[in-house]
Formats: structure tokens, C-alpha cells, sequence
């Protein structure tokens, strides 16, 4: 059975299929920072983990057919692809270190790559139960861990006292805990 992409990321998919400059942006808008944060936490290198973040962001420009909405959410298909370039990244890397040092000297963590693999689906996990809370915990939570803001500025940019920023930023953290809780199960 087909999972369906949400009816935003549908008009969004038309839009840039009809060549719309701004869905694009609008896309890049709603999604760059979880393509940003998944490929630094595999890759570890902020400027590479930019440049996959724009190779993603050309690839649904040039190839947004490539894109299936019957198939799955955008998100989690943009995902797939920053997942699969920084993974390549790193094995390019591997193999690179492992040619200028040598193979005696030098052999990859399959651990290493395993970890990264797996905080990275972790990762994935709690972004979409982020996505699943409601609007006002989920605008504190987005800024405070995924934009790096404080309490006050999270209060501030949402148009709230410091302390409901701070209790919304908690509530949610229990609510996300007891998501992933649940799934463990």
C-alpha cells in the first residue's frame, strides 16, 4: 500500500514541476535545516554538510519528477537523498585516507560508519515526531534545538514570555520522549 506525501508537499512538488522559483524556496525554507543537520552529524564537516545541502535542494530543482508524492512525504525523500550523499561522502573519505596512508596503517571504523548511520535515522525519528506536535511547541522546539536559540529568544520570536517559551520547549520534550517511547515498543 502507497504512503502519501501530505497535500503541502503535493502543491509544493506541482509548483516546482511548473518550474516556480519560489516553491523552491519554500521547500528550501521548510526543509533545509533537518538536510543541513543530518549531514553534519554523518559527515562532522559543517562545509561539506552545506554543499549536500544545496546538491539536494538542485537535484529536486532539476529532477523534481524524480519525486513520487504516491511514495512518501518530500521530507523524507529529500532526506534520503542528503543520507545517501553524506554516506558516500564519508566512504569517499574512507577510501581516500585509506590510499595516502595505506591499508596497514590505516583501517575505517565499520563502527564509526554504523553509529553514524544509525544517530542519523535517530535523528530522523525525532524530527518527524517534532513535526507531530502542536504548532505552538513545535515553533519552540524548532528554534531552540534546530535554530539555536534561547529561552528568550524563543519567547521573543514567538511573541511569548520567557517562560512559556521555556515550558512549551519542555512540555514538548516530554511529549517527543513518550513518541519515541512508544515506537520502541
Amino acid at each position: 500500500m502507497p504512503v502519501e506525501a501530505p497535500y503541502d508537499d503535493r502543491l509544493l512538488h506541482q509548483r516546482v514541476v511548473a518550474g516556480d522559483e519560489s516553491a523552491l524556496g519554500d521547500v528550501y525554507d521548510r526543509f533545509a535545516s533537518l538536510i543541513f543537520g543530518l549531514s553534519v552529524r554523518i559527515t562532522r564537516d559543517r562545509v561539506i554538510a552545506e554543499d549536500i545541502t544545496q546538491e539536494v535542494f538542485l537535484v529536486f530543482w532539476e529532477r523534481p519528477l524524480a519525486f513520487d508524492p504516491d511514495r512518501g512525504s518530500l521530507r523524507a525523500w529529500l532526506a534520503t537523498i542528503a543520507h545517501r550523499r553524506a554516506v558516500d561522502h564519508v566512504r569517499t573519505e574512507e577510501r581516500r585516507r585509506v590510499s595516502v596512508i595505506g591499508p596497514r596503517l590505516f583501517e575505517p571504523d565499520p563502527v564509526w560508519l554504523e553509529e553514524s548511520v544509525l544517530a542519523a535515522d535517530e535523528a530522523d525519528r525525532v524530527r518527524l515526531a517534532v513535526t507531530k506536535l502542536p504548532d505552538g511547541m513545535r515553533e519552540a522546539v524548532e528554534l531552540a534545538y534546530f535554530g539555536g536559540r534561547t529561552y528568550r529568544q524563543v519567547g521573543e520570536e514567538l511573541g511569548v514570555p520567557e517562560g512559556t517559551a521555556k515550558s512549551r520547549i519542555r512540555l514538548a520534550l516530554r511529549r517527543l520522549a513518550d513518541a519515541l517511547a512508544e515506537e520502541e515498543v
